[in-house]
């Protein structure tokens, strides 16, 4: 399989490249650590946007090129700076010279080697605790000191509630303190203690000098950290668990490794890397840590920092544990860990790991974080992260325009703005007499606002529309509240800890009332948290984003409201502006005209390098179909017409019975022949819903005419009836557990329980040969990302028709209006000093010619066009790589729909696929590809290499 790649005359460059992989590579990993580099060593704003399929070792290759690259690229500034010393010193004599570079070389080399010896010293100790504690258990929090758990019932009884409870006193002043400075967000107690251990901010982390270790900050202000983002914890856990297997030279110039007479020197430097993550995965406290939802243990932190407070956090980093501060450091320096080490680490030194994390920023080669932190400004700001000059590189990137809207999307149901009614109504009547000044004023907007967005609520479900765009300034329209400062509101509950205050007190006060909750450890569910998370979601640009309402059906039904980001451009700016290089890679990347018009539209192609490698495995491996038909087409047909019997599972034709049963008699011929695991993959869940009640229905043509005996007649088996009899069937239902039905599919394959003799295939067929299993699954679904069907549970993947999302959705009309729009308001924003011509006809411009109108409109059309089919095949591209993890793998992807046969559909496949894909497959029909599959299955079980055509 060959990868394509749009850059490839710089292959020659880094040919000769070491990549310290510590396997030999496969070509297509060289063609990936290749490229990678090649977009780091570029720099200025680069973009990389790689696709390696799954099983081909991505990870790997990701770190090999990436911290090759940094290592070398720390020797060359250190190399740079000798000359610039060198160059300084011009008209000094030759010796003065000399002698004053082999001190900053020997100064450099002695630096290096304590530290490197101080963390491997820390290492052997880690080593040593390990091999005495043992580590049965990596993650096990104790909740010794938790003073809120059922045997401090009495203690809770005699609490003073409003030292407890009431809110401080509250002025609008942000302390002198600028909005653009990332420390506005925190509170001033906070602000103030981590000014005092340089804990805060970047500008803190920029100042903080080591007592020991001053060559870091050096080493940073030459080489600035990769920051590698990925979606999910565990997804960063498998990634740090590839970054401990290969070895980098040390990041200082070679020769000065040979000098200095103190024997041996390191030949490898092991890599710093740092995990971050939020308060709730690192939190030692128990008594914060058992709060659960993100927003109160934040809420509570803070609220222990504060002066006024009796019960400070103890593992807060300070003055009095600046030891513990900087052994943390210097242990999560010298290993690689992952997130729970760093949990480990900070609950044996007793110090949080969440603050004193920010100690280890500056000596980090390699951050790792999860999207939210990195995609969300406010979040990078908090934990001081700046990305001017660095490298991000963000993994799974398939789905990075999602993960953007996910971050920046809220939600909010009328039945939440009724319980928030009614908590503020609540904390009002118990200290409304206490509250002073600025509190009772806010507290009041807060009330206005709730009303106001309850009663646009109560009226939206009233009308007899479902779901529909709300206009944002009418939310706020009654009671006053579009007199409301949105900005000055939200920081005031946050500074104020308004919504902790309020949930804690109700938690509180319904435990009173009913100490079962109490027992239980129950807590009223953070309503007002969601509704500062609606109103921040309301201070966005109104131009990038949309309010929608749909009604929930239920007991009682339900409305909510919900914000969602349109377009990741504006967001994304930040990052795609700042960093040296950005690197987007994944397994199924394609297509990739999205990422370039929606992610990085303003840069231009020379800014971009793009690849798609081939997988691993030989061709003889993989057998691509597309079934367009049952019956094969004749020579000669028009390929654009389709055939009487053809597979076409549009909106308009799949809910055909004849269809989707010639669609089950297909399966049941691939089940005869393919071994062990089959897996489909159907649209949506209500479609597989459909078809499975097609299947099990009797079919009118074999239904058994009236008898001329008084025998009853045979009931004839369905097709679900037939389907069973060949493999074990399971399928994927909404909201269930995959968890369940993905072990009880590998079981059934790997482990098969014996034949059911009681079913009705069994009695009509005394041998049933059950063998195997078949998985119906959707496309978007649990099963569609993450899952590993590799090897006896994938030798089949069928895609069954194009996931095209509902067009007729608010949502979408909102999405495909704005992209048309933005669109076009770009291509003539980019002539704004050029005439309009051409007749305005609506033909394509000629090249150079700024576009009329017209063609501009028909142009943004055909973007808003990509970028909806974009979505159905990205979501296809998912699924299809479910099947084959390794370089032994194998199985058939059957395309079972017509629409595949298109060039425009063909060509957003990946490159692997399209080149496993036999020519004229299309046409063959079912007969053909039995023939083949048959021919691909008994090659390998006989071990001989057969094509799939």
């Amino acid at each position: 399989m060959t990868a394509a790649t749009t850059n490839p005359d710089n292959d020659l460059r880094v040919e000769a490249l070491d990549f310290h992989h510590p396997f030999t590579p496969y070509n297509v990993q060289l063609q990936f650590m290749r490229a990678a580099y090649d977009v780091l060593e570029k720099g200025n704003g680069q973009v990389g946007i790689l696709e390696s399929p799954t099983g081909t070792g991505k990870s790997l290759s990701l770190i090999c090129s990436t911290l090759t690259w940094l290592r070398n690229h720390k020797r060359q500034q250190y190399e740079a700076t000798f000359e610039a010393t060198a160059a300084g010193m011009e008209g000094e004599p030759d010796w003065m010279v000399e002698a004053t570079l082999r001190r900053k070389r020997d100064e450099l080399a002695r630096r290096w080697e304590e530290r490197e010896a101080q963390l491997e010293r820390v290492r052997a100790r880690e080593k040593d605790l390990e091999e005495k504690a043992g580590r049965a258990s990596k993650r096990q929090r104790l909740d010794d000191g938790d003073d809120e758990g059922p045997s401090s019932k009495g203690k809770r009884k005699a609490l003073d509630e409003e030292a407890e409870f009431l809110i401080d006193d509250w002025h609008d002043s942000t302390d002198g303190v600028s909005d653009d400075d990332p420390l506005s967000q925190l509170s001033k107690e906070t602000r103030a203690l981590l000014a005092r251990v340089g804990l805060g901010g970047a500008k803190k982390i920029e100042e903080e000098e080591y007592e020991a270790e001053d060559e870091i900050k050096a080493s940073r202000d030459l080489t600035k950290p990769i920051y590698y983002t990925s979606r999910t914890h565990s997804q960063l856990t498998q990634f740090i668990a590839e970054l401990r297997r290969p070895t980098f030279p040390p990041s200082i110039p070679s020769e000065l490794l040979s000098k200095g007479g103190q024997g041996d020197r390191q030949s490898n430097e092991v890599v710093k890397q740092l995990p971050l993550s939020s308060r709730q995965k690192l939190c030692i406290n128990p008594a914060v840590s058992r709060l659960g939802s993100l927003s109160a243990i934040n809420d509570r932190c803070t609220e222990l920092q504060q002066s006024k407070s009796d019960a400070k956090c103890a593992f807060m980093p300070n003055a009095d544990n600046l030891k513990q501060t900087h052994q943390f450091r210097d242990t999560v320096l010298a290993m690689v860990p992952d997130i729970e080490d760093m949990y480990r680490i900070g609950k044996q030194i007793q110090v949080c790991p969440y603050y004193a994390s920010r100690t280890a920023i500056p000596g980090a080669e390699v951050i790792t974080l999860p999207y939210p932190l990195l995609l969300q400004k406010s979040a990078r700001d908090a934990l001081g992260i700046k990305l001017e000059g660095n490298v991000v590189i963000i993994d799974e990137a398939h789905n990075i325009m999602d993960a953007v809207a996910n971050v920046y999307a809220a939600e909010i149901c009328l039945s939440e703005l009724r319980r928030a009614r009614q908590m503020l109504g609540a904390y009002v009547k118990r200290f409304g007499k206490k509250l002073k000044g600025e509190n009772r004023v806010m507290v009041a907007r807060v009330g206005r606002v709730v009303e106001s967005l309850s009663e646009w609520l109560d009226g939206a479900s009233s009308s007899k529309v479902d779901q529909g765009i709300a206009d944002p300034n009418m939310l706020l329209k009654s009671r006053g509240a579009d007199q409301t400062n949105l900005y000055k509101l939200i920081r005031y509950i946050q500074e104020s800890k308004l919504a902790y205050k309020i949930e804690s007190y109700m938690s509180h006060a319904e435990s009173e009332q009913d100490p079962s909750t109490a027992k239980k450890g129950t807590r009223s569910s953070p309503v007002l948290h969601t509704l500062v998370s609606f109103l921040t979601a309301l201070t966005n640009l109104s131009a990038e984003g949309r309010i929608f309402y749909e009604k929930i059906a239920g007991s009682p039904p339900d409305i909510k409201l919900s914000y969602l980001l349109l377009s990741p451009t504006h967001a994304f700016s930040s990052i795609a502006s700042s960093a040296r290089a950005v690197i987007l890679a994944g397994g199924t990347m394609s297509p990739f005209d999205d990422y370039k018009a929606h992610l990085f539209p303003t840069f231009s192609p020379e800014k971009i390098t793009t690849l798609s490698c081939g997988h691993v495995i030989p061709s003889s491996s993989l057998c691509v179909w597309t079934l367009a038909s049952t019956m094969p087409i004749p020579a000669g047909s028009s390929s654009n017409a389709a055939a009487p019997d053809a597979f076409e599972f549009s909106f308009q034709k799949r809910s055909d019975r004849t269809m989707i049963r010639q669609l089950g008699l297909a399966l049941l011929n691939m089940c005869s022949v393919v071994p062990d695991g089959v897996v489909v993959f159907f649209p949506s869940y209500g479609y597989l819903d459909q078809v499975v009640a097609v299947w099990q229905a009797a079919d009118p043509s074999q239904l058994p005419s009236k008898p001329e005996n008084s025998t009853p007649p045979t009931k004839p088996l369905t097709l679900w009836d037939r389907l069973t009899a060949k493999k074990f069937v399971f399928r994927e239902t909404k909201g269930s557990s995959s968890d369940e039905v993905l072990q009880s599919y590998t079981q059934a394959i790997l482990s098969p329980p014996p034949p059911n003799p009681s079913s009705a295939a069994a009695s009509a067929d005394p041998k049933p040969r059950q063998a195997g299993a078949l998985l119906l699954s959707v496309v978007g679904g649990k099963m569609s990302e993450g899952i590993n069907f590799s090897d006896r549970l994938g030798r089949c993947v069928v895609i069954v028709g194009l996931p095209y999302p509902n067009m007729q959705s608010a949502e979408w009309k909102a999405r495909i209006e704005y992209i048309e729009s933005s669109t076009v308001a770009r291509l003539m924003a980019t002539h704004t000093d050029a005439t309009n011509g051409n007749g305005g006809n609506g033909a394509a411009a000629p090249a150079g010619a700024p576009p009329t109108r017209e063609q501009a409109v028909a142009q943004a059309k055909q973007v808003a066009r990509d970028f909806y089919e974009n979505a159905c095949m990205r979501a296809v591209n998912q699924s299809i790589g479910r099947a084959i993890r390794h370089r032994g793998d194998y199985a058939a992807i059957v395309l079972a729909d017509r629409r595949f046969a298109t060039d425009r559909i063909r060509a957003k496949l990946p490159g692997w696929i399209r080149g496993g894909m036999a020519p004229g497959t299309e046409a063959k029909g079912l007969q053909g590809l039995m023939g083949a599959m048959s021919g691909f299955f008994r090659g390998k079980r006989g071990g001989a290499v057969d094509s799939c055509s």
